[in-house]
Parts: C-alpha cells; sequence; structure tokens
C-alpha cells in the first residue's frame, strides 16, 4: 500500500480527564497518512481511544491543533465533519428493533436535510455498504437479534454508507473469535485499496501486524514511535510498549508477534 499525503495532524496536543486523573498527553505531534491503514498500537489506558475521540471533537485538547488534510478541525462545520469521518464503537447500544437495512440507512443522515427521508439513491449506497460487508442475506434481520460478529459488520456497513474518506474502527475485534476477526480485518484491508483512511486502534499486536500499513506505539499518553510497520514492529520497542519481553519474527509477508 502506498500512502498518500499527511491526512491527519496532530500538533502540540495537551489533554486530562481532570486533576483527579492520572492521564494525560502533553505536546503529541503526529501524522497520519491517507489512504493507508494505521494502527494505534498499546496496553490499555495508554490513550488510544482517547486519541479517537480527541479527533471525532468528543473531546476537546487543552492545547494544539488536529488537522485533516490541512485545515483545522474547528474551521469544519459539523455537516461536513460528519461526511468526512465515520467511526465503529467497541460496542453500540441499538435503543430500537430495526432490520439490518434500516440500520444501514442512519448513515445516510449527514447527508439528508432536516426531516428529509432516505431516498431511492440512499437505499441504494446502504444495499452495497450490506453487500460490501457480507450481509447481504441478513438485510432484513433484526440487528438485536444478531451475533456479535454480524453486529460488529452491521456497525461497519451503517459508517461505510456515510460514504467517509476516514474510518474509525475502536478495537474492532477485541470480542471477535478468530473466523469474524479474519473477516474484519479482511475488509479493512480492501477499504484501504478504495482510497479509504483507516485508523484503528488495539491491544494486540498481531491484528496490527496482520493489516497495518503504519504504527503508531502509544503508552500512558505518549507517543513513544510511530512510522511504517516494519521500522516500527520490532522486538524492542513492543517489549518496552507492553513492559514485557516481545519478540517479532520477520516473516517474508508480516511480522508474527510473540510473547514467551
Amino acid at each position: 500500500m502506498k500512502a498518500e499525503k499527511t491526512a491527519i495532524l496532530f500538533r502540540g496536543l495537551e489533554f486530562n480527564y481532570g486533576p483527579a486523573s492520572p492521564f494525560s498527553l502533553e505536546g503529541l505531534t503526529l501524522e497520519i497518512p491517507g489512504c493507508a491503514v494505521t494502527a494505534l498500537l498499546g496496553p490499555n489506558g495508554s490513550g488510544k481511544t482517547t486519541m479517537l475521540h480527541l479527533l471525532m471533537g468528543l473531546l476537546r485538547p487543552k492545547v494544539g491543533t488536529i488537522s485533516l488534510y490541512g485545515r483545522v478541525r474547528d474551521k469544519y462545520p459539523a455537516r461536513d465533519l460528519r461526511q468526512l469521518i465515520g467511526f465503529v464503537p467497541q460496542e453500540e447500544e441499538i435503543p430500537f428493533d430495526l432490520s439490518l437495512l434500516e440500520y444501514v440507512l442512519l448513515g445516510r443522515a449527514p447527508h439528508l436535510g432536516l426531516l428529509e427521508l432516505p431516498g431511492e439513491r440512499d437505499r441504494e449506497i446502504a444495499g452495497e455498504a450490506i453487500d460490501t460487508t457480507g450481509l447481504s442475506s441478513l438485510r432484513f434481520r433484526s440487528v438485536p437479534s444478531m451475533s456479535g460478529g454480524e453486529r460488529q459488520m452491521a456497525s461497519i456497513a451503517r459508517a461505510l454508507a456515510q460514504g467517509t474518506e476516514i474510518l474509525l474502527l475502536d478495537e474492532p475485534t477485541s470480542h471477535l473469535d478468530i473466523a469474524n476477526t479474519r473477516r474484519v480485518l479482511d475488509l479493512m484491508r480492501l477499504l484501504s485499496r478504495k482510497e479509504k483512511t483507516i485508523i484503528f486502534t488495539t491491544h494486540d499486536p498481531n491484528a496490527a501486524a496482520s493489516i497495518a500499513d503504519y504504527v503508531v506505539l502509544l503508552r500512558e499518553g505518549i507517543v513513544l514511535n510511530a512510522g511504517p510497520l516494519r521500522s516500527v514492529l520490532t522486538s524492542r520497542n513492543l517489549s518496552m510498549t507492553y513492559g514485557t519481553e516481545v519478540q517479532v519474527l520477520d516473516m517474508t509477508e508480516r511480522p508474527v508477534v510473540l510473547v514467551p
């Protein structure tokens, strides 16, 4: 995968949750390339999800800026941001008994006017998103009745229906079995080939190793290392990130990470 120019730039970012919290980001400066898969990798509590929430504007930094394609994020109208960034959370509460098609159509909301109902083109886009995620046979199935893996793919389909250039996924494989983990990772790779900028958080080095083009190593709110996969995913770097011995085997296609 050949990445394009910088899609996202964190510049001099500082953030904390308040005086009672030991967690903080201090002086974070980081470039994330476009049209590539970037993994934010680190142990629990390292700041991965916080970075996604800052990027989306759900949290606001004390100091510093976040730029998207050279434009400071705060300069984007809210509607434009929703058309630019899609988000798949770890888990999503679905309060209504929606069918898969109805649920995926929610992703079209940023493209509709106030009180405007989805039109034929919106339904086509939602159908294409469902097909891309391999859920065609479940189009009219109730989302709450689906398995965990199916619901995760449904969340991705909803985000795809937004038609965004940037897709954020928070621990997308953390609750999945091996088969569904592979489906999600394969889909993320497919989307990057369609010139999407994919950013996902994970605490599993092998998930990053299997798909990422770029890796950001985080520990306690500090970026320890960032860059192309093979230059960053080394035994030394991962051992420092996780505070335990980690071994990386340099295979022909992709590295494999072992924890003795």
